[in-house]
């Protein structure tokens, strides 16, 4: 399973990167499956870097906040409008609830209901499964102000957890216990940040994988432009010291399951 940091940019589209968003790849029976998870504001661009928006085979949104999904719009621009004719076939996008409503306000297109017939919108739920190929994905409800989910998505005995956006909450244990990868939010500084149930500080985010167990690498991410990565590296550091990265747009990670001692 391959990960792509395609936009990492906390709450706002930062100078060096788009806002959230993920790819996931796995190949299997001689093709690649590719999922995105969330959309935010710039991602679309990026994503091109890597993948057609026409090739992918579905899209997960942990939350409807602009910085999360908001390029969603492009995307069925890509889809219905490119001059080689439209994008056969609805494109899966997970989201939470009220999502097809909420996409179809934010670009109404040419068409009435465009936005709709061009996606088929599948409500999330806490602890739901959803397979997409080679590619199985758990939604947990995690703690943010709107419902919002992390994702822990599986392949190949292989484990990549992303949190989404969320502040310290009991979701965190079985969506990252034995993550061979931990993608979590660290969009707060301790001692600056105060408000609760919005998002982790690097601490927080270090003290959610040391709880769960079994977390082989985190990776910090939702980082605002206007925080320094390396305080937040620092105060992850002082509560994990296992591997521990900050994520960068293009940075590109292969998961794969461990190999059993004496194997």
């Amino acid at each position: 399973m391959r990960l792509t940091v395609v936009g990492c940019s906390g709450s706002f589209a930062g100078p060096d990167s788009p806002a959230s968003s993920y790819l996931v790849q796995a190949e299997h029976e001689g093709r690649t499956w590719s999922i995105v998870l969330d959309l935010g504001n710039g991602a679309l661009g990026h994503l091109q870097r890597h993948v057609d928006p026409a090739e992918l085979d579905a899209v997960f949104i942990s939350h409807l906040h602009p910085d999360h999904c908001v390029d969603v719009t492009g995307l069925y621009v890509t889809r219905k409008y490119r001059p080689s004719g439209p994008v056969p076939g609805q494109l899966p996008i997970h989201a939470p609830t009220g999502a097809g409503e909420r996409f179809a306000l934010m670009y109404h297109g040419l068409e009435h209901g465009g936005m709709t017939a061009e996606f088929a919108v599948h409500e999330l739920s806490d602890t739901l499964v959803t397979t997409v190929g080679p590619l199985t994905v758990t939604s947990h409800r995690v703690h943010h102000p709107v419902e919002a989910y992390g994702f822990r998505v599986e392949a190949d005995g292989a484990v990549l957890a992303y949190t989404g956006d969320t502040d310290s909450c009991d979701a965190l244990t079985p969506l990252l216990t034995g993550a061979h990868l931990a993608l979590v939010d660290s969009a707060f500084v301790d001692d600056r940040d105060t408000a609760t149930g919005i998002h982790l500080s690097g601490s927080r985010a270090a003290a959610a994988a040391v709880e769960a167990g079994g977390v082989e690498r985190l990776v910090l991410t939702h980082i605002p432009a206007w925080n320094d990565p390396e305080v937040c590296r620092e105060q992850a550091a002082a509560v994990w010291d296992g591997p521990l990265e900050v994520a960068t747009s293009g940075a590109v990670w292969e998961i794969r399951a461990r190999t059993p001692a004496g194997a």
